[in-house]
């Protein structure tokens, strides 16, 4: 800690970007909180999070047949995330198994199927970077691929925005307007599936599902306007992934677990100290002062 004590603020800062590896970090990192954000504002609007944790872990299989097959991850986690969603629908509408119970056995049954599939296939997996993710190992192949991805998840996500928010809002009144609530349903589960892709690299598949629930329930505690709400969302994740980044590079910490706990903390506070539903209420806090 002696050593750190001489740093300026500026140093702290700056120090960290003449290394190329971090430079390409941060810029991933962001643009994946960006996204992961932005879509963590209709998830934590429609009350899906445990969607985004099976999601998230029914991946895993994904990518380690897709690398075995000499694939792009990418490929496989998708479509196995996909996959997962629909088998949840299937065995949901033909069992009188609640969604909440099909979605725990369905996304543990992939991550097992995953972990299996690593211990048997030679490869060149590294367990640890598919579990936690390697935000400081990013290759040019995995850039171009996060920023195509991300990209295409914020258009889908743009054209369709009044619809979708209606959809998470008040889906009984969506279809009532003639709305094609099943396509929006599939849409919004395709979305999620791309951002736990490009999420895996920056968090891997055990934390990633905090960088698509987090932002967004932060952001609900803040405002009770959807767009504010997005905009929250996102700068929080932002914000987190940034601070993330340079703790764990100042003291040598994992990446993805030092990006999530600055998520949880700046939740905490909203969660403390938000002006409106807060615990203890800002505004009555500083009103106390006048």
């Amino acid at each position: 800690m002696e050593l750190y004590s001489f740093l300026t603020l500026e140093a702290f800062i700056t120090d960290p970007l003449t290394h190329d590896f971090m430079r390409k970090a941060l810029l991933m990192s962001s643009l994946v909180a960006a996204v992961c954000g932005f879509l963590s504002s209709y998830l934590t609007l429609k009350g899906w999070a445990l969607m985004g944790d099976a999601v998230s872990h029914s991946v895993m299989p994904g990518v380690v047949v897709a690398y075995a097959l000499g694939l792009p991850f990418s490929l496989g986690a998708f479509i196995f995330g996909v996959g997962s969603v629909a088998l949840i629908g299937f065995i949901k509408q033909k069992s009188r198994v609640k969604e909440d119970t099909v979605i725990g056995l369905v996304f543990t049954g992939f991550f097992a199927l995953g972990i299996v599939l690593v211990s048997k296939i030679k490869s060149n997996i590294d367990l640890h970077s598919i579990l936690f993710g390697s935000p400081l190992g990013i290759s040019l192949s995995d850039v171009k691929q996060t920023i195509f991805i991300s990209l295409l998840v914020v258009i889908l996500l743009s054209i369709f925005r009044k619809d979708l928010m209606l959809y998470c809002f008040d889906p009984r009144h969506a279809k009532t307007v003639g709305i094609n609530v099943l396509f929006l349903h599939y849409l919004l589960l395709t979305c999620l599936s791309l951002a736990a892709v490009v999420g895996l690299q920056s968090v891997g598949i055990i934390l990633v599902v905090a960088m698509l629930i987090t932002p967004g329930a932060t952001a609900y505690l803040l405002t009770d306007k959807f767009d504010t709400m997005t905009v929250i969302s996102v700068l929080s994740a932002i914000i987190s992934s940034l601070i993330g980044i340079y703790v764990s590079f100042w003291f040598d910490l994992e990446t993805g677990g030092s990006i999530v706990l600055a998520q949880t903390f700046i939740f905490l506070f909203a969660f403390l100290f938000a002006p409106r539903y807060g615990i203890f209420k800002l505004k009555k806090l500083f009103a106390g002062y006048k």
